[in-house]
């Protein structure tokens, strides 16, 4: 019985660990999806005001 009990408090103690390491990774997840949703609204602000052009390698400069 004490053996059932060592192992469950074993279990207990790795869901937390792991549920720490989840919570975590979410918060870096929404972080990062804020960001993407910030440079994607700036790029589309930048190509509506068109000044968001470049250059492709196999293409000429525009003073050419």
């Amino acid at each position: 019985m004490q053996h059932l009990e060592e192992q469950i408090a074993h279990l207990t103690r790795t869901v937390e660990e792991l549920n720490d390491v989840v919570t975590a990774q979410q918060t870096d997840v929404d972080r990062l999806k804020r960001h993407v949703q910030l440079l994607m609204e700036r790029e589309a602000a930048r190509e509506a005001e068109g000044g968001g052009g470049f250059i492709l390698g196999d293409e000429r400069p525009p003073h050419y």
